[in-house]
């Protein structure tokens, strides 16, 4: 299947590793020109010099006025605009609702809401002047049905869900679409480390852990990188340009916790 995005450019937020590179290969592999940005310089680097297609490695923390500035600023320098955004980025600390103080919430905003915000503003006018342009956020199922114990996830990926849902109305009708991609129990070092992080609170193994996980998916299994890329991919290209203001999921059929024991697994 062609895609038709051959020669578009893609800016990969946090691209480096785990979800973030398997949608810039992806990408890459339909003849995307890539951006490739994290704070693994040389990494970055590396990894754009095995696409298959046209890509730079940008060293930056899009955290940081200053680190996205450097970004947005290398990838036109290189390739003159950008075609297609994926916002990705590190997820907060777990922790409960209760336990948050005015300095976690402020940091929620700041890790999951201004950076991609800035992103967005940096791109979208030179999409909408083409009248073509693809914007994908790549959110949590918590977005969907609030995960125990993610509070700061829950909560600044439910804003920035709200801030892109309202966009993309008001953007569809210069063929600009955008849209969120939900994970649900992907096998990325995260999700490897939120589990790590509940078998240390319970007291037993991680494969215990997991074995718990794969019970509440319907699936039976946890997802790969390469089947959430595959559907980022779609959602990225020419083909999708009547999908937009939606959250997909892509979890195996995992419907939410079914407990609050279960739901401390994500």
């Amino acid at each position: 299947m062609d895609l038709g995005i051959q020669g578009k450019t893609a800016f990969v937020a946090a691209s480096t590793g785990g979800l973030g590179l398997a949608v810039a290969s992806a990408l890459a592999a339909e003849g995307a020109n890539l951006v490739i940005t994290g704070r693994r310089g040389e990494e970055a680097t590396r990894i754009a010099a095995e696409l298959p297609s046209a890509a730079i490695g940008v060293e930056t923390d899009l955290c940081t006025q200053e680190g996205l500035t450097a970004a947005v600023t290398a990838a036109n320098a290189r390739f003159g605009s950008v075609d297609i955004l994926v916002l990705n980025g590190p997820g907060p600390a777990p922790g409960t609702a209760a336990g948050l103080s005015s300095e976690d919430m402020s940091s929620a905003f700041e890790l999951l809401l201004r950076p991609q915000h800035a992103l967005v503003s940096s791109f979208l006018p030179g999409m909408r002047k083409r009248r073509w342009g693809r914007i994908l956020a790549i959110g949590s199922s918590g977005v969907a049905a609030p995960l125990p114990n993610l509070a700061l996830s829950n909560t600044g990926r439910a804003a920035l869900a709200g801030y892109l849902k309202t966009l993309a109305a008001e953007v569809a009708s210069d063929d600009v679409t955008v849209n969120m991609l939900l994970p649900g129990r992907i096998a990325t070092e995260r999700t490897r480390g939120l589990d790590l992080a509940a078998a240390r609170r319970r007291g037993v193994t991680v494969d215990m852990i997991e074995a718990e996980s794969r019970t509440s998916i319907p699936a039976g299994r946890y997802g790969n990188t390469e089947e959430f890329a595959a559907t980022a991919a779609f959602l990225c290209s020419g083909l999708a340009s009547y999908v937009t203001g939606t959250a997909l999921r892509c979890d195996g059929g995992w419907s939410g916790p079914s407990d609050s024991r279960l739901g401390s697994l994500s």
